[in-house]
């Protein structure tokens, strides 16, 4: 049975966030029913001009939020976020260690303000010696062990998105959720943090484990001998390139019998996984030579015939026409900055039969603020006078 009511309904969230990690915890919070306020400078969040490989920062993490511009170095401006706090559950930062603090909205003081204040700082490291550097998503990568275990060897080479950006992101809408449950019995806020660094080095734990079982250095990915027989991409007779798996024994027969490969299926030094993987140097050249004879097309739906894993060769284009993601609501309309619509990846989550896609559309800066300030108990002239007087923006 569903409902329509959000799961977070009635929370309201206070951003003070840019570029990805933070406003990938909000857009989580957002797009789960909660009520979350980007506080942009008068000019917008700079995430917002950001071209090349940063244009889809801004549109990608921001749907579902509302706007309010505020110069936060003029007292009036530094009123109406204390005012704000008042009324807030939880506020997330990921700006510079000690920057919300100069302002005034650190912690230590918006806690007194506000004691259920759930407040969650997105940094690059979390306590202890390096916890003052400045982190980069790519940095963390460098020194987490990613960029290693993603080029080959020599050549350290980062994954193709910003994966700690937006788990961090991620663990940090965990820690404030569980902060919201614990609150309800204790009654009081709490300070949470997510970091970049140590996020990677989560990723990084079943490397750090096969390592020590094995006793041997582990290898990177392009370099590492696969964990089954046949695990890899190959190249069909049309020049495009599929994945293919066969990972049970089961599968193995499946594969051998389809492909008429039953010499490989009944040789007794192919009988388990294990003799199977120290034989690819023997399988992969005849498996390779089967895939070279078909098409692209012929391979997908053999595989999909069969059970087998399999995957096509996709760029991030290809998405918006996925016939799965098309299907399933798994994208959300959105309106860019000039007025073009598009659609973005919505969360990989649902919840009794439900999706949870786009309510509000991308915000111009400042879009919300009279509204804002209104439900703060600022009178129509005050907002006006706030406004020309250069305190506050407003669309």
């Amino acid at each position: 049975m569903t409902t329509s009511r959000l799961p977070l309904q009635g929370i309201r969230v206070v951003e003070f966030v840019h570029v990805i990690m933070g406003p990938s915890c909000g857009l989580v919070l957002a797009d789960l029913g909660a009520e979350v306020i980007k506080v942009e400078p008068l000019e917008g969040d700079h995430t917002r001009k950001l071209t090349a490989s940063g244009a889809g920062f801004f549109p990608t993490y921001n749907r579902n939020k509302k706007s309010l511009a505020l110069d936060l170095k003029s007292k009036e401006g530094q009123e109406i976020v204390l005012k704000l706090i008042k009324s807030a559950d939880v506020l997330t930062e990921n700006f510079r260690p000690g920057s919300m603090d100069k302002l005034g909205f650190g912690f230590a003081a918006l806690s007194k303000l506000q004691p259920e204040l759930i407040y969650c700082s997105l940094k690059g490291f979390l306590a202890g010696p390096y916890e003052n550097r400045a982190g980069l998503d790519e940095t963390a990568q460098m020194m987490g062990g990613l960029a290693y275990m993603t080029g080959p060897v020599g050549r350290p080479l980062r994954a193709g998105a910003s994966v700690n950006d937006v788990m961090g992101g991620m663990f940090a809408a965990i820690a404030i959720l569980a902060a919201v449950i614990e609150r309800a019995t204790t009654g009081r806020g709490q300070y949470v943090k997510s970091a970049l660094f140590e996020n990677c080095a989560f990723l990084m734990g079943q490397h750090m484990t096969e390592g020590f079982m094995t006793g041997k250095p582990v290898p990177p990915m392009p370099e590492r001998i696969r964990a089954w027989a046949v695990y890899d991409t190959f190249r069909t007779s049309d020049g495009e390139m599929v994945f293919v798996g066969v990972v049970t024994d089961t599968q193995w027969k499946i594969f051998c019998d389809a492909f008429g490969l039953g010499d490989l299926l009944t040789d007794p030094a192919l009988k388990t996984n294990p003799q199977r993987v120290e034989a690819r140097p023997r399988v992969i050249p005849i498996v390779t030579a089967l895939f070279a004879k078909m098409t692209k097309p012929e391979l997908l739906a053999k595989c999909e015939t069969l059970g087998l894993p399999f995957a096509p060769i996709t760029k991030p284009e290809d998405l918006f026409d996925d016939p799965h993601l098309r299907a399933s609501g798994g994208l959300a309309d959105i309106t860019l900055m000039n007025g073009v619509k598009t659609r973005v990846p919505i969360m990989p989550i649902e919840m009794d039969g439900r999706r949870f896609a786009t309510r509000l559309d991308l915000p111009k800066a400042g879009e919300h603020t009279r509204e804002i300030l209104a439900d703060l108990g600022y009178a129509s002239e005050e907002v006006e006078r706030l406004i020309v007087g250069g305190v506050a923006a407003a669309t």
